[in-house]
Order: structure tokens, then sequence, then C-alpha cells
């Protein structure tokens, strides 16, 4: 199954931040909790992590785009990843 990647609400004051580092290679496997990508904020820089275990298909935005809460940054496929050898 297909799932999207959205950019999460980091804090009730940011709404917006400048990727500034893509940490996965489309084709590449990706556990649950490792670091996808870096946003830059006004206040710090926020490693944002996956959320579930699988291969990343795309990358909607590429580094030095502006993303807002709830944007797609990517697409993650489950399907094929072995669920038992995949982190917690």
């Amino acid at each position: 199954m297909q799932k999207e990647v959205l950019f999460p609400k980091l804090s009730e004051k940011i709404e917006n931040g400048v990727v500034i580092s893509l940490r996965k290679e489309i084709g590449e496997e990706i556990h649950k909790g490792e670091v996808l990508y870096e946003v830059e904020t006004d206040k710090a820089v926020h490693e944002i992590e996956s959320t579930d275990c699988g291969t990343v298909l795309e990358f909607k935005v590429e580094e030095g785009d502006t993303v807002t809460v709830g944007d797609v940054i990517g697409t993650i496929d489950e399907d094929g990843v072995d669920k038992n050898g995949c982190k917690n």
C-alpha cells in the first residue's frame, strides 16, 4: 500500500519551513523512526522521522522548497517490506 508522507505540525506556532535535506534516496528502505528529511523553521532545524516502514517511492519536494503543515512531502510503499524486520 502506498502512503503519503505529510509535513507534520511541529508546534502551535510553526506553520511552515524550508526543506534543507532529504535523508533518503528514491528506492531506499526506511524504517519507522528513521530521519526522512530535515526542515528549517524560524526557530530551529527539525529532523522529521518516518512514521511508517517501507520503500521511498518519490519526493514531491526538493531541498530549498518551502512547505506548509499538511503538504505532501513524498510517498512510501509499504508493500514488499518484511514487517518482521521493520524497526519499531
